[in-house]
């Protein structure tokens, strides 16, 4: 399957390029997105969707891919999902942090484009997410707190994958609410959530979600080891939604 690669020279853009190179899903990059390319890269490449559209040469090459995966910024969504439905290509969308705004965005092109979008592409996750869900049905009376640990060049906070481990808890606790870390005087509430996050040194990825009574408690943990988890995760994905209808695809459906 031939790719773009937006967010190329990022961190994620590079591990993303690294497995194609080595074969993995049979995935090869065709060009790529970077707002820092300055003419240095082992595949074509520009600074912008709105370039790749307007030059006729980049435009008829992009247009020959499969799909485009996004590791990019939150705040790209727009340009990318243009350019997506103008050419008719699925994207994967693995990017955290986008707005309400953003969101809608996404929803708006599921409708004409196959897109992919989850706030993390390990299927560990989407297996932790389950358990959670589980373990706080068969605890309705539970108090729940997520820790969340990335590295210090993390935008976002709390996580994206924290939000989203929060809304699976929520499907089995439709009262519960998220608490982003805790300031004050007053005593936590039964439906809290908390939602604690960390940034420090070179963390990969660690989520724990903490289910405790008065006398137990169960803590569920995901750790990530490499960055290349989350690229292989975006290949799987896009490997899976090349060929399928319009419509808003995640982890759950790749599971």
């Amino acid at each position: 399957m031939k790719i773009i690669v937006s967010g190329i020279l990022g961190h994620m853009g590079r591990e993303v390029l690294n497995l194609a190179e080595n074969g993995v899903r049979g995935a090869v990059v065709t060009g790529g997105v970077d707002p820092m390319y300055a003419g240095t890269c082992s595949v074509p490449c520009v600074r912008s969707f709105e370039e790749a559209a307007a030059d006729p040469t980049v435009n008829s090459l992009y247009r020959e891919a499969d799909c485009i995966v996004d590791f990019s910024r939150h705040d790209s969504i727009g340009p990318l999902l243009r350019f997506a439905k103008a050419c008719g290509l699925p994207a994967v969308i693995a990017t955290t942090g986008h707005t309400e705004e953003e969101k809608a965005m996404i929803r708006d092109a599921a409708e004409s484009i196959p897109v992919f979008f989850s706030a993390n592409m390990s299927l560990g996750i989407a297996l932790l997410a389950e358990l959670a869900r589980q373990a706080a049905a068969a605890m309705p009376d539970a108090e729940i707190e997520i820790v969340e640990k990335h590295h210090d060049r993390k935008l976002d906070a709390p996580s994206g994958t924290a939000l989203m481990l929060a809304e699976a808890i929520r499907e089995v606790r439709p009262a519960a609410y998220p608490v982003l870390g805790r300031s004050g005087h007053s005593k936590r509430t039964a439906d809290e959530i908390g939602i604690h996050a960390i940034r420090m040194g070179n963390i990969v990825g660690e989520h724990e979600i903490i289910i405790g009574t008065q006398n137990q408690t169960i803590t569920l943990k995901h750790e990530a080891h490499s960055r290349a988890l989350f690229a292989e995760g975006a290949l799987a994905a896009a490997a899976y939604i090349i060929g399928r209808p319009a419509g808003l695809y995640t982890m759950e459906d790749l599971v």
